[in-house]
C-alpha cells in the first residue's frame, strides 16, 4: 500500500470567541488559519461592534472605524457585525483616549450584561493624524487590531472553559465511534477494531451512548480504479475519510487518506495496514478535536482581563 497523502481539515471556527488552530505535524498538513470554532461553554453566536461614542473621531469616521473593525473580524472568521449590541449579544467595545500628544485606540469584550472581559489597546497614534479620521488609516488600524482582539476573545474562551468543571479542559472528551463502511475485504471490521484500539488516551475516551457523546467519528472508505501502473500492474485509488461530528451536528473536521493500491490487494485481510491507518486517524481525531474545542488554548493573562480598567471603560461610557 503505497500512501500518497493524507489531507487533514478541521473546523476550527468559531462562534463569538476564537480558538486558534494548532499546526498538525508530518503527515498532516496546517489546518488552515487561526481557530474559529467554540464547543461547549459558548456564547451567542455573533459579535456586534456598535459605533464608539467617545472615539475623539467624527460621526463619520467612527462609524467607519466600527465598520472597518467588523469588516477585519470577519476575515478573522468571527461572526461579527457593524451595529448595536442587540439583548443576548456579545459586543465590542472601541474607545480612544488622549495623553500629550498620542491618541490611544481601545478594544474591550463586552458580555450581553455590559460585564468587560477582556481588553487590548492599539499602538498610540498622532492626535493630529487620529483626529483626520482617514479611511486608510483606520482601515490599516482594523487589520492590525484584529488578530490581536481574536486572540483576546480566545483567552476568554479558554478562562470560561477552565472554570467550567464540565468544559474539556478539565475532563476528556467523550467520543462515539459509528463504525466504518464502504472498505473491501475485512476493512470494516480490521480498521474500527484498529481505532477502537489505538484512539482511546488522556485527551478522549470512547462513549458508547451516542447520546452522552460529544463527538462521534465515522469512517468511509471509497476505491475507484487508477492507472495501468508503471510496470502494467493496475492501481486502484483508495480514500479514507474519518469525519468527526460534534454533539451539535456541525462537522468539527475530517482526516483523509489518500493511497494507491495494487488493485484489489485489499480485497482479502488488511492485516497490518489497519493498524497504521488507525494510528495515523487517531492522532488526526484528536488533533480535530482539540482545535474544535480549543481546549489546550491559554486563559487571558491578568493584564488583559481585567474589568474595570479606567481609561477603557471610563472613556467609553463618558465617565470621569
Amino acid at each position: 500500500m503505497t500512501g500518497r497523502i493524507i489531507r487533514f481539515s478541521g473546523l476550527c471556527g468559531a462562534l463569538a470567541l476564537l480558538a486558534g488552530c494548532v499546526d498538525m505535524p508530518h503527515p498532516f498538513g496546517d489546518p488552515g488559519p487561526e481557530g474559529r470554532r467554540l464547543a461547549l461553554t459558548t456564547p451567542p453566536p455573533r459579535l456586534a461592534v456598535p459605533t464608539p461614542a467617545v472615539s475623539l473621531l467624527d460621526n463619520n469616521a467612527s462609524a467607519l472605524w466600527a465598520k472597518d473593525v467588523a469588516a477585519q473580524l470577519v476575515d478573522q472568521s468571527l461572526p461579527a457585525v457593524a451595529q448595536p449590541a442587540k439583548p443576548g449579544d456579545w459586543w465590542l467595545r472601541l474607545s480612544a483616549t488622549m495623553q500629550g500628544d498620542q491618541v490611544t485606540p481601545h478594544y474591550e469584550v463586552m458580555t450581553p450584561n455590559g460585564e468587560a472581559r477582556g481588553h487590548w489597546d492599539a499602538a498610540p497614534v498622532a492626535a493630529s493624524v487620529w483626529a483626520q479620521g482617514q479611511a486608510d488609516q483606520l482601515s490599516a488600524l482594523a487589520a492590525g487590531s484584529a488578530p490581536q482582539i481574536a486572540n483576546v476573545l480566545t483567552g476568554i474562551q479558554a478562562s470560561m472553559m477552565q472554570a467550567d468543571p464540565h468544559s474539556l479542559k478539565r475532563r476528556p472528551a467523550k467520543v462515539f465511534f459509528k463504525g466504518v463502511h464502504g472498505a473491501p475485504g475485512d476493512g470494516n471490521v480490521a480498521l474500527a477494531r484498529a481505532f477502537v484500539s489505538s484512539f482511546p488516551d488522556q485527551h478522549d475516551k470512547l462513549e458508547r451512548d451516542a447520546k452522552a457523546a460529544d463527538y462521534s467519528v465515522e469512517c468511509i472508505v471509497t476505491l475507484s480504479d487508477g492507472p495501468a501502473g508503471n510496470t502494467g500492474h493496475p492501481l486502484q485509488h483508495i480514500e479514507i475519510v474519518w469525519r468527526t461530528v460534534a454533539a451539535d451536528g456541525k462537522e468539527a473536521g475530517a482526516a483523509t487518506q489518500l493511497h494507491d493500491i495494487d488493485a484489489h490487494s485489499l480485497d482479502g485481510a488488511w492485516g497490518d495496514v489497519a493498524m497504521v491507518v488507525a494510528a495515523e486517524a487517531s492522532g488526526a481525531v484528536h488533533q480535530i478535536i482539540t482545535n474544535y474545542s480549543g481546549r489546550n488554548h491559554q486563559p487571558l493573562s491578568p493584564d488583559q482581563s481585567g474589568a474595570d480598567k479606567a481609561k477603557g471603560a471610563n472613556a467609553a461610557t463618558g465617565k470621569s
